[in-house]
């Protein structure tokens, strides 16, 4: 796949739905209280104002990725929890009513979560956070599912995806803190998550997924920043500016610095933490636009990155909440 090299364009519904836009980090300040889920949420929701007559097009597609046992496929056609919860925040961020029967099915038959790694605990914790399933309703389940989750903390006080680690990853710590949000739970001692996270931090004003790196990534950067302003911590000045030093310049942004290439994952996390600060991206907008426009099938799905020929469910969320941050007009800031 190259740059441009879809079958169809967004263009004309990028281009004739940019008037009436409000300015950029409204959506995401007005969720101060929000968990994680529903603050992506409430910024996907807004990609039909780009998507236009396409958003039928994505809506169809995310339907045909439902399999009849009520899990949504993986990339060989298997349901699975992980690519469910892309699936579910899909058709809620374009107002479809969801299949709630067979979905719930689907995440009954994983219990209180046994015998699940961690990425998959959380899916299921979100999963059922998604069909607004109260946790309180099973406080047994609720229990168990946070004990599981604690399972994973690691001797630093942070979370890894292997358990009795020995430090903490921003990924595990950005997955687990989510998770216990989506339980209706504080994650427990915060203050040892936020030790864990400040070990992450990178020299260059970023962070790394793993201890010790000199330089940082996108996405252990966009989680670190949007966790540490869930708990209320101080988020170091620098961040905002390493995030755009990551912009390619054919638009989206890369993994790193020094990435070749952008890909949608990277670009959809960076608007959003990029947003979370305030922090203005008016001249990378219409080159983020185009980048998200060349990922696009009229299929209906998003491709990952320009090398990527297949669609999922997972990247086209990740599309739709690009998609809702460049809807978005961009804050005046520095």
């Amino acid at each position: 796949m190259t740059p441009g090299g879809v079958e169809a364009t967004l263009r004309p519904a990028l281009l004739g739905t940019r008037g009436d836009v409000r300015r950029d980090g409204e959506a995401v300040k007005q969720s101060i209280g929000m968990s994680v889920r529903l603050e992506m949420l409430q910024v996907a929701r807004l990609a039909p104002q780009l998507l236009g007559d396409s958003t039928g097009l994505v809506r169809d597609f995310l339907l045909r990725q439902h399999n009849p046992d009520g899990g949504f496929r993986d990339r060989d056609g298997r349901s699975d929890l992980y690519y469910t919860v892309f699936g579910l925040e899909g058709l809620l961020a374009l107002q479809i009513p969801l299949p709630t029967a067979a979905v719930k099915s689907y995440l009954d038959s994983f219990g209180d979560g046994t015998g699940l790694d961690f990425v998959h605990l959380c899916c299921l914790a979100r999963g059922r956070a998604a069909l607004r399933i109260a946790p309180a309703e099973n406080p047994a389940w609720q229990t168990v599912m946070a004990e599981r989750l604690e399972r994973f903390r690691s001797a630093d006080g942070g979370y890894h995806v292997q358990p009795g680690s020995k430090a903490g990853t921003s990924y595990g710590n950005f997955m687990a803190a989510a998770a216990f949000q989506d339980l209706e739970r504080a994650p427990p001692e915060p203050r040892q998550l936020h030790a864990s996270m400040t070990a992450l931090a990178t020299p260059d004003g970023a962070w790394s997924n793993e201890r010790g790196l000199p330089t940082g990534a996108t996405n252990a950067t966009a989680a670190a920043i949007t966790l540490l302003r869930q708990i209320g911590q101080p988020i170091d000045p620098r961040a905002g500016d390493w995030l755009l030093a990551c912009w390619h310049p054919q638009g989206g942004f890369r993994a790193t610095p020094a990435a070749p290439l952008p890909d949608l994952l990277s670009t959809a996390t960076a608007l959003h933490a990029l947003a979370g600060l305030e922090k203005s991206f008016a001249p990378q907008q219409e080159a983020c636009l185009n980048f998200v426009d060349t990922l696009w099938s009229n299929e209906g799905g998003f491709h990952g990155h320009w090398g990527d020929d297949f669609l999922d469910v997972e990247y086209t969320y990740y599309g739709l909440l690009a998609l809702g941050h460049l809807s978005l007009s961009t804050v005046q800031g520095p």
